[in-house]
């Protein structure tokens, strides 16, 4: 496989891993607390930015070149498996809202991949 290509890989894993944490973490406390679901989807914006921002930075990290390209390709990957899920699965397309969202995650996950690629390269 490619630099790219691993880099890719290392980026969407580690969104994921990401992402599973925030969820178990978010849902920890509508379990024990009485913050109702509503509330908190500015928190799970923010997290899904900062995953993808994170994802991003590993991806620029490992791909040592090219950071705003791996970071985005890295978000592309990540927006085409949402959607497969969710139209193969749950048989919904994107909303206008969600396309908004992934556009907003590329952005995240581009520049995450910038700054990536120069900690990568400031490290040596």
């Amino acid at each position: 496989m490619s630099r790219l290509g691993t880099a890719v890989v290392y980026g969407i894993v580690t969104i994921f891993i990401l992402a599973a944490f925030i969820s178990f973490f978010l849902s920890l406390i509508l379990k024990w607390t009485d913050i109702q679901e509503s509330s908190l989807t500015w928190v799970i914006f923010a997290g899904s930015l900062l995953s993808m921002f994170i994802g991003g930075v590993v991806a620029g990290g490992k791909g040592k070149e090219r950071g705003w390209l791996t970071g985005g390709i890295t978000s592309l990957l990540f927006t085409v498996i949402v959607f497969l899920f969710q139209f193969l699965g749950l048989e919904k397309s994107f909303t206008l809202e969600q396309w908004i969202y992934h556009l907003i995650f590329f952005v995240a996950a581009a520049l995450g991949g910038i700054v990536g690629v120069n900690l990568k390269a400031s490290r040596g």
